[in-house]
């Protein structure tokens, strides 16, 4: 008898080292990312060697870098097959870089691995952070297994790529508590695409909090002085017209390369009436969860905080520095992504490439949103096969959306404790 019961505690043992496993409180659970890393790094390679090469945006950026190589500093003279340049200037050192190590951009293949290097090298970031952010490992695959997320960096050879990884390395330095280095990459990651200015109001109330209000005033006027430098050589010929080009708010959307809003119709995508309710809805989101969540590691009205500011005091007083220490890792990691989130569901337009901001994001949200791991996966697939439709149709374009939407309200919802003095445990907070 004695001997018929070994196999089910066997049974229960393994059962409980798999959880553990995918929990990542497992004491083999440390080998798990490199391993996903040296797996995704054959699929990587075997991609650029089997797949086809599909040419979207590569040629225009070189004949754009040609331009700047002959000597032209007029960003509204600078033109390639696509149209104008109309990303900052950090876009035009890198792909200056690309231009010059592959042959004026003629050697595919050697950009191919340039893209492929720094896909690995992105991904291992974005796992750094899960990793401080204590994440499950079982989320992890959902990192990985991205058709799209590989094409767009190895296929592609989109700039969004370099965008992203600046905003991982940001959001990696921030965890680390290094907010220049972060300050700094945060705003190299903008001088590539101003994309990237939809994790600023996070990135605001991150310093905000944890630097207090002439800490984080000081990150912001560094970036801009980035900013300023990067534009240099460009102001002296035409300051409005870099400004006007790079950072071009106003910019009208072809309806036909639309990823999210198809199912609206042509007139309604180009309708100023809903680009106003996409505005006014961006900015009511951004400050329900501002006012609602963000702020709530001060432990004060947010009514309070602003009249301090406007005093020019510092907004949490004596308590700065125990405020600053409940900005944790998992903190920083859920509020940028968040604010990234909110951004892409009132996104006038979102194309493929977008898909990069989003696909090494998700996972992380909806494990913590409280999701049910199988309605994680259940969301993420959706979004994948959404994502890989060409050319997208209203039935993909409303579960872009759709799941962007509920990612979104389930954030809102399943950070509702966050911070929260449980009862009778006095100034005891949760923290993240």
């Amino acid at each position: 008898m004695a001997e018929e019961s070994i196999p089910p505690v066997r049974h229960i043992s393994y059962l409980r080292q798999a959880k553990d496993l995918a929990m990542g409180i497992h004491p083999l659970s440390k080998y798990v990312p490199p391993l996903l890393l040296i797996a995704d790094a054959f699929l990587t390679s075997l991609i650029i060697y089997k797949v086809s090469y599909t040419e979207i945006d590569w040629k225009a950026y070189m004949e754009q870098i040609a331009q700047y190589e002959d000597g032209e500093r007029d960003y509204t003279k600078i033109k390639g097959g696509t149209g104008p340049l109309v990303y900052p200037a950090a876009h035009v050192y890198i792909y200056c870089i690309l231009y010059r190590v592959t042959d004026q951009g003629r050697n595919i293949l050697l950009a191919q691995r340039i893209f492929g290097v720094l896909y690995l090298a992105t991904l291992a970031v974005v796992m750094a952070c899960y990793r401080r952010a204590k994440a499950p490992l079982y989320i992890f695959p959902m990192l990985v297994m991205s058709k799209r997320l590989h094409s767009i960096f190895v296929l592609r050879l989109f700039n969004d790529c370099f965008a992203v990884f600046f905003l991982w390395v940001a959001i990696y330095m921030f965890q680390r508590r290094i907010w220049t280095l972060g300050g700094i990459s945060y705003s190299l990651g903008v001088g590539v695409k101003m994309s990237l200015l939809l994790s600023l109001p996070a990135v605001g109330v991150i310093l905000f909090l944890g630097r207090g209000l002439q800490g984080s005033l000081k990150q912001v006027y560094l970036m801009a002085q980035l900013q300023l430098v990067l534009a240099f050589p460009f102001l002296p010929e035409n300051a409005m017209g870099y400004l006007n080009r790079a950072f071009e708010f106003s910019r009208v959307f072809l309806f036909k390369w639309t990823v999210n809003w198809r199912f609206l119709g042509e007139e309604t995508f180009l309708s100023k009436e809903f680009s106003y309710s996409l505005l006014v809805g961006h900015a009511s989101t951004l400050l329900l969860f501002i006012t609602t969540r963000w702020l709530r590691p001060a432990e004060k009205p947010w009514t309070e905080l602003l009249g301090n500011v406007l005093k020019f005091q510092e907004p949490c007083g004596q308590m700065q520095h125990a405020v600053s220490i409940r900005i944790s890792p998992n903190y920083i990691l859920t509020t940028i992504l968040t604010a990234n989130a909110i951004g892409m569901v009132f996104a006038r337009s979102l194309h493929y490439q977008f898909y990069a901001y989003i696909a090494l994001a998700t996972p992380f949200l909806l494990w913590r949103s409280g999701m049910h791991p199988i309605f994680q996966y259940g969301l993420w697939a959706a979004q994948e096969w959404a994502w890989n439709v060409y050319p997208s149709t209203d039935v993909s374009s409303k579960v872009v959306v759709g799941v962007l939407a509920v990612t979104v309200a389930r954030m809102w919802w399943g950070t509702r404790t966050d911070f929260v003095n449980p009862k009778g445990e006095g100034a005891a907070s949760k923290k993240l």
